[in-house]
């Protein structure tokens, strides 16, 4: 299920050494016990809806229940390091974000890195879509492009706040651009998307699944998606690769790890229970209507795309001086 073209990377995988020993034996029978994967963010929200679907699927091929437990705060950083420090018995699993491969460059003392999980799947992405306000005199990228060029002191951008993918996302446009222009936090899509349409930002890079209601009744005019392909719901905007803005694809990418040491059979358990869920129809028809795009991986195609991204983003950083002061 792996589009090949943005997963073409190297052999390393996080450093985590799937084949090392595992500190704790698998349990004849896993699992016999419901598991326990953390959400990073609060209940009810995209990321948390997916995770909930996901393991309602998974719970099925497992014959366990996976229960999902919220602990939202810090950009997921709460429970990534509350999973980094949780038995690595196969019970212990964190539904991450792209906040996984972001949080290091933003925080110097994060208090776990990338050794502290192995990966087990990446499951599904949101796309992206640069977006400005109707009146914004511009009706393409290249026509966006020229505009910020020659107007970035009057201009600002908003983003789901400091550090957020969306934050990162447009920060990485404006690099192949050569603009510096103000960014504006806002707490969530909601708040941005609103100030947007109302005129007080004039552009966002955000995920599709929160602006396509402002897109299709006119409040917010769609210029290019972040995705290799482009969407059905907007069939019409080009992406950013087919006009030959490489290497800027973009999306709120999703997965599972675990806490380093979990056994190698329980992980590829896991994995299998994973895929399983993202071939059925019935979750895929949801996925679809929720404007997310399933994925699926290997556990050693995840830890090297985490890797890929933790390079990337970490270039992005720095190059814009981003911090959370």
């Amino acid at each position: 299920m792996i589009d090949r073209r943005t997963f073409g990377f190297g052999t390393a995988a996080l450093g985590l050494s799937l084949a090392a020993p595992a500190v704790v034996r698998a349990q004849a029978g896993y699992p016999n016990r419901p598991v326990r994967m953390l959400v990073g963010f609060a209940a009810g929200g995209p990321t948390d809806i997916v995770a909930r679907q996901l393991a309602q699927y998974m719970a099925e091929s497992m014959g366990q229940t996976v229960v999902i437990e919220n602990r939202g705060g810090a950009n997921g950083n709460i429970a990534a390091q509350e999973i980094a420090q949780s038995q690595p018995d196969g019970y212990n699993l964190f539904y991450n974000t792209s906040a996984i491969a972001i949080s290091p460059a933003l925080y110097p003392r994060l208090g776990y890195d990338a050794k502290a999980f192995v990966p087990i799947g990446l499951t599904a992405t949101v796309p992206m879509v640069l977006e400005v306000h109707p009146q914004m005199p511009v009706n393409n990228v290249k026509e966006f492009m020229d505009y910020v060029k020659a107007n970035a002191d009057k201009l600002s951008y908003a983003s789901t706040g400091n550090g957020s993918i969306t934050h990162l996302g447009s920060a990485l446009l404006l690099g192949r651009i050569g603009a510096k222009v103000t960014h504006v936090p806002y707490r969530g899509s909601a708040p941005a998307l609103v100030d947007l349409a109302g005129g007080r930002v004039h552009f966002m890079t955000d995920t599709i699944n929160s602006s396509l209601p402002f897109i299709q009744d006119g409040r917010l005019k769609p210029l290019a998606v972040t995705s290799t392909r482009r969407l059905a719901a907007l069939p019409n905007i080009p992406t950013l690769t087919e006009l030959g803005l490489q290497d800027l694809e973009i999306g709120a990418w999703q997965g599972i790890v675990a806490p380093a040491g979990t056994p190698p059979e329980v992980v590829q358990k896991v994995n299998g229970a994973m895929m399983t869920a993202l071939k059925n129809p019935e979750f895929l028809s949801r996925l679809e209507t929720q404007q997310t795009t399933p994925l699926g991986s290997t556990p050693e195609e995840y830890g090297k795309y985490i890797l890929a991204e933790l390079a990337r983003w970490d270039k992005v950083v720095k190059e814009n001086g981003i911090t959370m002061n």
